[in-house]
């Protein structure tokens, strides 16, 4: 048997170990193994070598540990700039089916290297420079060149590397000597930039020469620093002067050390952009191109403005643990056609969200297109076989060209993305006025998140379900969680992802993203002003705030999103980062009344966007938002208690713990009446009460659950919840036996359902229930949008109900393997890269005996508990089901299988069971 391999050696939850911002950064591996060659194994121990920059031999480090996930460092801590490579063993051992163990060890790993970036504000020399051309704050402000040339190397010189640490007041794209450096999109992403600014760090060695000089050229545009940004039209609310902030380090072989900062030395210039806007698009004028201005020492810059320096940022200054946005997927339009009115149109056949580029056709021989005018304009949706403009709301998604005798042949925008699948292109330099299908694609742009999770099943709809439900996560995770590309908006709602976040975790690997865009909701709600109180968007750009005041469920994020982050990854040091946060929100932010529930002179948004609450009044659901908030307020201290015991807080979890069970009981006298009939009658009131656990009583329990589904069946199975309800509804159903429920609920195809919009031709899930109506007319309400991942967040269900798979305790390194069948669908697919390695879960029920065959893998290091269809009337006394566990590697189970009757009763199927928050 060959000993299973360390395939992948990672750090904290950084994309690789460059330019890491961890002095003492943990370490992570995961394992390659397949078949027999995985079965059963645990390891018992690592070693670690480190060779630290200047040392010749590595030291050894051995660990008696079977924690393969972000272990301490086990060295002293790295220092500004430093590197090191290391390289993992680990040994354990394995158990054959007989029952015979044998110590195994894997080989070596291939050496990873990990690099410091700069720790301690001294390590800059560099400042911010800023072009001498002052603003208009009223106006968009013009993208801005800064050059600089560097003169040449001392001779004999030669380069041993050489490093560029850079940022700007706005977004940037830099060259040296005209080499593009990094492929990072709308760069350095969105922070809250009075706390925090993210600089990235590039080796530039490849670029640089010795004998002549070099040339740094950097474009800044306003971007979310300076541009307009939310609908009430704010222009530069973090400043109004672009600016540039660039260290390159080169270090010689003779050990020597040159540093070129950013200062009032550099040039600055207008950019050939005459405006790039993030909601208004760009115009390029190709007839004020610089050739040669960020490669040529010798271009003429005389006519080019000096520079002024500012105050360096007054924000921490660090590199982030969340991958950039990058240029992810290329898409070909499926069709170019022209609307009723004549306007020539592009269907990309996918909402997305990025931008395009563009392959003008050559110049015919003789024809003059100085000064000629080409745009682009976008839209997710037609109206009447015209560009839907409507949901845009007060953005104008418009990128223009003006050609020259310069032009370049390809062109995409620079600074700005849209949210589209539909382009009308005006003034294409043909006859026709018709581009070619092969002229124009769209570029798919999203933070750089690795892909962890996937599922499929028999049923087409749902598989289609499940893809939008990624596309939408994928367009929405651009620097942050936002909650939709296409209007003047595009912000980091905090309740749109809290209600997300499990599903996201699995699809993606969000724990450096979501860690990241958390320290900037702590950084903001922890100011004394905010009185524990964060932004309802983070960062927070309608502070100081209008009413409604302090939210259930959109700040709730302080303490749920944190929880659900560890039950993704284990890491118990989020939870730790975002401590006093989480407390601060619970002590300070939550407004409570006489009995302990939430004040009820405190609007609340509720189950936001209840398919029954009018076009105009989102808000208005069916269910008392107060019941929602009360809810969510058990929940939140509940999860107060773990967190605080977890991270040893002994005291604080006792008093979380008695909190919550006093509020609870202020929450039954409010809410539940002695027959254990529910105030607020509704799904979502229902869903809440059962998956937060908040009966008591078995009867009340199965009251709820026969009640849940008679106004299910009453509904005609469509949804009637929000964004409250809509995440819990189907774990409700399954939780409490009326699995088969849930299953019809997911297949409805009548509006409102999950799968009207896949009927409507959808790509993305939509914002609303009805975004578009079945006349294909849009919403008429002021907000509506189709592409918001929100109410996507049954794919947590589909995940571990379908497919059958969820962690049993946080970082998935124990399994629970429970499919539930169920409707029609007569197979699944889930696979989940978990921290350990990869999971995959598949069953089928045979067409020819009707058996429920599965199949599991299980990574090396981890178990599961297996529960199959048969197993589940063996139940405990205390509700556990009974299952069997298993070891890593390849496991096949089959058994008979009846399902039950389709479509389902209103009965409440179980009289035992146990519910899972």
């Amino acid at each position: 048997m060959s000993p299973r391999q360390i395939s992948s050696i990672t750090f904290e939850h950084h994309p690789s170990g460059f330019g890491i911002a961890h002095p003492q950064p943990r370490i992570s591996w995961r394992f390659s193994a397949s078949g027999d060659d995985s079965s059963n194994w645990a390891q018992e121990s690592y070693e670690i070598q480190i060779c630290r920059q200047n040392e010749t031999e590595p030291k050894i480090y051995h660990v008696q540990s079977s924690q393969s996930i972000l272990v301490p460092w086990p060295s002293h801590a790295l220092q500004s700039r430093e590197s090191a490579w290391l390289k993992v063993r680990s040994h354990g051992k394995a158990e054959s089916e007989g029952g015979h163990i044998t110590e195994e060890s894997t080989e070596w790993s291939s050496s990873v290297t990990v690099e410091a970036a700069l720790f301690e504000k001294g390590d800059w020399k560099a400042n911010l420079a800023t072009s001498t051309l002052l603003p208009n704050k009223n106006e968009p402000i013009r993208p801005i060149l800064f050059r600089k040339v560097i003169s040449p190397l001392p001779q004999p010189a030669s380069i041993l590397k050489a490093r560029l640490y850079i940022t700007a007041h706005g977004v940037y794209e830099a060259y040296i000597n005209g080499h593009r450096i990094g492929n990072e999109e709308m760069a350095p992403g969105w922070t809250s930039y009075s706390h925090r600014l993210i600089y990235q760090v590039f080796d530039v060695t490849e670029y640089l020469t010795v004998e002549t000089p070099n040339v740094i050229g950097v474009e800044v545009a306003e971007g979310w620093f300076a541009g307009r940004l939310g609908m009430d039209n704010k222009r530069c609310f973090y400043g109004d002067r672009l600016a540039v902030l660039a260290q390159l380090e080169i270090l010689l072989e003779n050990g020597q050390t040159r540093t070129i900062s950013s200062d009032s030395s550099w040039k600055s210039h207008t950019s050939p952009i005459t405006r790039s806007e993030i909601y208004d698009g760009e115009v390029y004028d190709s007839r004020e191109e610089k050739a040669g201005w960020n490669s040529n020492p010798d271009f003429d810059d005389s006519s080019w403005l000096s520079t002024d320096e500012l105050p360096f940022p007054s924000g921490r200054l660090l590199t982030s643990d969340s991958p950039p946005v990058r240029r992810k997927e290329e898409i070909r339009s499926i069709e170019a056609f022209k609307s009723p009115s004549g306007k020539v149109l592009l269907d990309f056949g996918q909402n997305l969200v990025g931008k395009l580029k563009v392959c003008l056709p050559r110049p015919a021989a003789g024809s003059d297109l100085e000064g000629h005018h080409v745009s682009f304009s976008h839209a997710e949706v037609l109206e009447q076989g015209e560009l839907g403009v409507r949901p845009l709301r007060g953005a104008r998604p418009i990128d223009s060209m003006i050609l020259s005798k310069n032009q370049p042949l390809v062109w995409s925008p620079t600074f700005t993305f849209h949210g589209f699948r539909y382009v009308q292109v005006d003034g294409w330099p043909t006859n026709s006025g018709i581009p070619e299908a092969a002229s124009i694609t769209a570029i798919a742009m999203y933070s750089d998140m690795r892909r962890t999770g996937w599922f499929s099943c028999s049923d087409p709809l749902v598989n289609k379900l499940h893809e939008n439900v990624c596309w939408s996560m994928k367009g929405n995770f651009f620097s942050l969680p936002t909650d939709c590309p296409q209007r003047d908006e595009r912000l980091g709602w905090t309740g749109d992802i809290q209600v997300f976040s499990p599903s996201a975790n699995f699809i993606f690997d969000t724990g450096g993203f979501l860690g990241h865009w958390l320290d900037d909701v702590a950084a903001e709600q922890l100011e004394e002003r905010r009185n524990g109180v964060p932004g309802l968007v983070v960062p927070d750009i309608f502070y100081p705030p209008n009413p409604p005041g302090p939210q259930s469920i959109w700040h709730d994020v302080t303490v749920l999103t944190p929880w659900d982050l560890y039950n993704s990854y284990g890491d118990v040091e989020t939870l730790r980062r975002q401590y006093e946060s989480m407390k601060a929100w619970v002590a300070k932010g939550i407004k409570r009344g006489p009995n302990g529930l939430w004040d009820q002179n405190i609007w609340q948004f509720g189950d936001w966007l209840d398919p029954a609450a009018p076009p105009s009044e989102p808000g208005n659901g069916r269910t008392d938002s107060l019941l929602v908030a009360d809810a969510y307020l058990v929940r939140v201290l509940e999860t107060m208690s773990k967190a605080s015991a977890i991270l040893g807080d002994t005291e604080a979890a006792a008093r979380y713990t008695q909190e919550a069970s006093s509020v609870k009981r202020a929450f039954q006298n409010e809410y539940i009446a002695p027959s254990g009939l529910l105030v607020g009658d509704t799904q979502t009131a229902l869903s809440l009460a059962i998956s937060f656990g908040l009966y008591d009583k078995r009867e009340h329990i199965a009251k709820a659950a026969s009640r849940l589904s008679h106004l299910v069946h009453s509904s005609k199975y469509r949804i009637a919840t929000g964004f409250a309800g809509t995440p819990l509804i189907a774990h409700a159903l399954s939780d409490t036996g009326n699995y088969q429920l849930a299953y019809r609920m997911l297949l409805e195809k009548e509006c409102p359902s999950w799968l009207y919009p896949i009927t409507m031709g959808a790509t993305t899930t939509w914002e609303r229930w009805d975004s578009m109506l079945p006349d294909e007319s849009i919403n008429p309400g002021d907000m509506t949008s189709f592409n918001h991942y929100a109410l996507g967040s049954v794919a947590n269900w589909l995940h571990k109900n379908v497919g059958g798979i969820s962690p049993l305790e946080p970082g998935w390194r124990t399994v629970k393997v429970r499919p539930v069948p169920g409707g029609t669908i007569t197979s699944s697919k889930v696979a989940y890269e978990s921290p350990y390695g990869r999971i995959e879960c598949s069953w089928k029920i045979e067409e020819t005996d009707g058996k429920f065959g599965l199949e599991v893998v299980i990574p090396p290091n981890s178990r599961a508990l297996v529960i199959l269809p048969c197993d589940w009337k063996k139940i405990t006394e205390e509700g556990e089901e009974k299952g069997t566990l298993i070891g890593s590697g390849r496991h096949t189970f089959s058994c008979s299988y009846e399902p039950a009757e389709w479509p389902p009763k209103a009965e409440f199927a179980r009289s035992t069971f146990r519910l899972e928050v």
